[in-house]
């Protein structure tokens, strides 16, 4: 079971760097470089993924235009779906079975309601709106949404990866493929959900107070 937790693997200047952050940065490798080399050799492919998110991100939204929201938003759910399946790859760890890259990615999140809030409203229009009687209260709302978005991640997450651990100790290798599947389902539904909480942060906070 050590193998599910994550684990320290070298140090840098005395910071421990744990298996899943490296996991992180081959995500973010595989990402750039996927971009890359799509943007070059398939552009219409990049046009209709482009495409899919905006729609998706749009149904989510209602009637906001969803265009300023798509590369942040876009870039999330693309970065989760991969974090969340890539460690089905051999000898590489799911980032997001670390506690603190779902905590991570909940606080930006969680900064850039503020920031899309901000822009859309300017910031005495937007501070205008936030100082009302209920400040307090909306304040313990945005913290307890983001403690449970990190929260939600990290558990479904660790969850299937301790299941599937287990039933390969227990059972012939070739058994855990089903759950290996179903652990990849996991993961991408994981990540449309956490994308959707994102998403509907976002929309109530560049939404006029009183359409709410």
């Amino acid at each position: 079971m050590e193998e599910v937790f994550p684990r320290v693997v070298f140090y840098i200047a005395g910071i421990p760097v744990r298996n899943t952050v490296v996991s992180t940065w081959i995500t973010m490798a595989v990402i750039i470089g996927a971009a890359w080399l799509a943007q070059r050799r398939a552009p219409a492919l990049v046009e209709m993924l482009i495409d899919f998110l905006r729609s998706t991100i749009g149904d989510v939204m209602g009637g906001i235009d969803p265009d300023p929201f798509v590369p942040f938003l876009g870039s999330l759910i693309i970065f989760l779906l991969l974090a969340n399946n890539i460690g089905v790859v051999p000898m590489v760890h799911t980032p997001t079975k670390d506690i603190n890259a779902p905590a991570a990615l909940a606080i930006v999140v969680f900064l850039a309601v503020y920031v899309f809030g901000v822009r859309q409203k300017g910031f005495l229009g937007y501070l205008k709106e936030l100082l009302t009687p209920m400040l307090v209260l909306d304040l313990i709302g945005d913290v307890s949404r983001t403690v449970s978005m990190s929260l939600r991640l990290f558990g479904n997450i660790i969850a299937t990866e301790i299941v599937v651990a287990v039933i390969y100790r227990l059972v012939k290798p070739i058994a855990p493929l089903t759950m290996v599947v179903l652990g990849m389902v996991t993961g991408v539904l994981q990540a449309y959900i956490f994308m959707v909480l994102a998403t509907s942060a976002i929309s109530s906070a560049v939404q006029p107070r009183n359409s709410k």
